[in-house]
């Protein structure tokens, strides 16, 4: 028997400002790219069961285009009749009881199984049984869903756990109502064929458990997710329990970093760097370390940027090298910056003319943000 298990596709995501030439987000474009390629992997494959472990949607009240689009995809499924099993996340589960889930919409669809209702679910097949416990915005809810799946282990039957959570982790991702699996209830696993996982964005196993794995995401919703493998996992249940991952294919996304104390010039560096990866569309992050002020102030953003003409977007992150002088300067009032990093440049500087450039670099700079905080 073969599952099909994908996860935190996060449709209707969008960023970075950049519209594409049907005038859409070319981000949110990217995530409706990436679930397409899964579902024509579904449809080519035709696996006995498909389940998606939460975070179907990026919000709780995705757009219309989000919703439409997802629609014209399961559909797809549901016409080729292969039975699928999708949980809400945090981030597609309402805050409040009053609104209304969007998943409900999927009920419209045959053979699709949206489990939504923060409450523990059982979908029974012939040979199979899905223990869905979907987000649960009440901690007492989340425990007592876990206890009722506990005693709901069909023997003679496939038993697949469905769970959207940080599990074997003590830290969150810092995301509104995440949850995190209680540790002292890991012993259910063990009753188990296979536990599905969703929330976490990288695909792995977690821990001890040899037959617990999450499926990670479908695209990047940030850039330090720059170096993972995005796609889906295939998993074999019979004698021996297989799980193997396949990547889709994206947009590229590269993390560049630059030592300022290190190379004689930044500019030479990432020229070298742009010659040496494929950055045609890409997604760049850019990581300027150990700088001086002085080298900072004569680093434009545009600059870099012009580095990676055929780039989608380029990020660029500054990191100072820390000094007598930045330390104090943490203490600082921000009524006194100004002058203080007027001052701390002309300690900096070399020269007299040095000096005065960059001061009247530093005046314009903090006129415009005046200006622009008058704007707001």
């Amino acid at each position: 028997m073969r599952i099909f298990h994908f996860s935190d596709t996060h449709l209707g995501f969008n960023d970075l400002e950049i519209l594409n030439d049907q005038s859409i987000n070319q981000r949110e474009a990217d995530f409706y790219d990436a679930f397409t390629q899964v579902i024509d992997a579904i449809i080519e494959i035709q696996p006995d069961y498909v389940i998606h472990t939460g975070d179907l949607f990026h919000r709780p009240h995705p757009s219309n285009r989000a919703i439409s689009f997802c629609l014209t995809q399961l559909k797809r499924l549901s016409v080729a009749q292969i039975p699928t099993i999708i949980i809400a996340g945090n981030h597609s589960t309402p805050r409040t009881r009053s609104a209304s889930p969007i998943l409900a919409a999927l009920r419209t669809l045959d053979h699709i199984h949206p489990v939504f209702e923060e409450k523990y679910e059982k979908i029974i097949f012939d040979n199979i049984s899905f223990h869905c416990i979907p987000h649960i915005n009440d901690e007492a809810g989340n425990l007592s869903a876990i206890e009722e799946c506990e005693a709901s282990i069909d023997e003679g039957k496939y038993n697949i756990m469905m769970l959207h959570c940080s599990v074997g982790a003590q830290f969150m991702m810092e995301e509104y109502g995440e949850r995190v699996y209680p540790k002292e209830k890991e012993a259910l696993f063990e009753q188990l064929d296979y536990v599905a996982l969703g929330h976490w964005h990288g695909f792995g196993s977690v821990g001890k458990h040899s037959n617990v794995y999450y499926a990670g995401s479908t695209e990047r919703t940030s850039s330090a997710d720059a170096r993972n493998d995005k796609g889906y996992a295939i998993i074999t249940l019979g004698d021996n329990l297989n799980v193997a991952f396949h990547p889709i294919t994206l947009r590229p996304s590269h993390r560049f970093r630059v030592d300022a104390l290190a190379v004689e010039d930044i500019f030479d560096d990432l020229r070298s760097k742009a010659d040496s990866f494929p950055c045609n569309g890409a997604l760049l992050t850019v990581i300027l370390e150990n700088l001086s002020a002085i080298q900072s102030i004569d680093i434009a953003n545009r600059d870099i940027e012009a580095c990676f003409p055929t780039a989608l977007n380029v990020q660029i992150q500054r990191k100072f090298r820390r000094t007598e002088s930045s330390a104090a300067s943490e203490s600082v009032t921000s009524a006194s910056l100004q002058e203080y990093f007027g001052a701390f440049l002309e300690e900096q500087s070399s020269t007299p003319e040095e000096a005065a450039r960059l001061g009247t670099k530093v005046s314009a700079l903090f006129a415009r943000y005046e200006e622009n905080s008058r704007d707001a």
